[in-house]
């Protein structure tokens, strides 16, 4: 219905009609889907183990030659949700003590084929691309989950039973997103387990049953979008980036000041892993691990969930010479030429990788720098046209925001305001004002809607933070004129 839509609309509008297609499609077919190896799209907040009553994963850990610190506990944290917290009857957690330690046989991966089995799954997850990787470890613990006497069991059966990835998101809340690069990724990762799943079918549909590697039940894309979101919201990559899942330790919540951190020991044959106190962790205080310093779109696609004021977020725009023409123009920069660059100028795009044959054409607004420091630096030389003038400076100055005005304030205001002008263009594209956005979440709504709307109302108030940033150095470069 989407795509028949889109045939009478905008240009712009078909390609996000587009974009919503298949990813809609999977999200139905996996509400829909009731078989042993499948799970619905998400609905609630505390999502169902895969077990109605799992085994205590805490004493299994223990029994198979782990240790857990005895003030720990895994709790319904009010703030951080299902996790391992200290215990309020045991007192405070010194920094340096070992909380959790796992031998070498608990981590779970993708092994070495011990039979045919083994190398059936293998030759599945060969047929993965490495940039998703998370299926590849998700067709092992897929393979796990449909053994009846499972070593993992424990840990399999403590899994949620639904994930809040934007893959399982209803359609309206994928729309929600309004981000056409978040939207891009959530329908390749769709349209990858719609045709994998084929792939998985027609591999399987010759396997005799004792070398089937799921003991021959059905996989569809149901089954692997669940495996794929497991692994992705709770495997660490380690020992040379290696990707595996870690009982228990994966359920210690995320942090950009952790006061926990992961230590590796062994090697990637015998993976031991511990986690020891990074700072003193208070009764009730939930234990907490850094996942990494990474914009809201990867929390989001790969962990389910949003980071309000996230230093670290970003807004992705095109490196375009139609699109920096129109910004410089709105921002009063008379004659740019991005759209045409002198000889000089496309010899230092295409040192910064934004010119040519191969380049990446990617850049950013927010996180730590601001601006990214390749855009800048392109602005910076496009609007200066004075070669001699860019001549003194080497790459790195033309990149860096801390250094101020390399090429004079002029070029540096003009440069400035352009990036004013993309953010503007940027907040263009979002449907919906930030008032909106946080009168829908005062009001409730579902998970998933929560989760698409805070994570666009992020991306407006990230561009909202730059736009003041920008602004008082573009003053501070008037005041430092005028006392010249």
């Amino acid at each position: 219905m989407a795509a028949a839509a889109a045939a009478g609309a905008t240009p712009a509008t078909a390609r996000k009609a587009l974009l919503t297609t298949t990813a809609t499609l999977l999200s139905s077919s996996l509400a829909r889907s009731g078989r042993s190896l499948s799970c619905s799209a998400a609905a609630a907040s505390a999502a169902p183990r895969i077990a109605p009553q799992p085994p205590d994963l805490l004493r299994w850990v223990q029994r198979e030659g782990g240790f857990v610190h005895p003030a720990l506990r895994v709790v319904d944290h009010p703030e951080h949700g299902l996790g391992v917290s200290a215990a309020a009857a045991e007192g405070d957690i010194p920094p340096g003590d070992v909380l959790i330690a796992l031998p070498g046989r608990l981590p779970l991966r993708l092994r070495r084929p011990a039979g045919a089995a083994d190398a059936v799954l293998v030759q599945l997850a060969d047929q993965v691309p490495e940039e998703l990787w998370a299926m590849r470890l998700g067709l092992r613990l897929l393979q796990e989950r449909a053994k009846s006497d499972s070593f993992w069991w424990p840990y399999i059966a403590n899994l949620p039973e639904t994930f809040t990835v934007p893959i399982f998101f209803p359609g309206e809340d994928i729309k929600n997103l309004q981000y056409a690069p978040l939207l891009h990724q959530v329908n390749k990762r769709c349209r990858f387990l719609l045709e994998f799943e084929k792939e998985v079918k027609h591999k399987l549909g010759t396997v005799p049953l004792e070398d089937h590697p799921f003991c021959g039940q059905d996989v569809n894309s149901s089954s692997l979008g669940w495996a794929m979101s497991a692994a992705s919201t709770r495997a660490f990559r380690l020992h040379g980036e290696i990707p595996m899942l870690l009982p228990l330790i994966d359920m210690c919540n995320h942090s950009f000041n952790p006061n926990a951190r992961i230590v590796q020991e062994g090697n990637v044959d015998s993976p031991d892993m511990s986690v020891v106190a990074e700072t003193k962790i208070d009764q009730n205080a939930a234990v907490t691990l850094n996942y990494g310093c990474y914009p809201n779109d990867f929390f989001l696609l790969d962990y389910g969930f949003v980071i309000t004021s996230n230093s670290y977020d970003q807004v992705e725009v095109s490196y375009d010479g139609t699109l920096l023409d129109a910004a410089s123009m709105a921002a009063g920069v008379s004659s740019p030429n991005f759209s045409a660059p002198a000889k000089w100028q496309q010899d230092i795009l295409s040192q910064l990788n934004l010119y040519g044959e191969g380049a990446i054409l990617k850049v950013s607004i927010g996180g730590p720098e601001i601006v990214d420091g390749r855009l800048l630096a392109a602005l910076r030389v496009i609007i200066a046209a004075d070669p001699d003038a860019v001549s003194g400076h080497d790459l790195k100055t033309l990149m860096s925001l801390k250094e101020k005005a390399p090429l004079g304030p002029a070029v540096e205001a003009s440069a400035l305001r352009t990036v004013l002008a993309l953010c503007t263009f940027a907040l263009q594209h979002f449907h919906t004002k930030i008032m909106e956005d946080e009168a829908i979440l005062k009001g409730e709504p579902p998970l998933t809607t929560e989760l698409a709307v805070q994570f666009r109302l992020q991306k407006k108030l990230l561009l909202l933070d730059v736009i003041q940033n920008l602004s008082r150095r573009i003053k501070m470069l008037a005041l430092d004129k005028s006392t010249v």
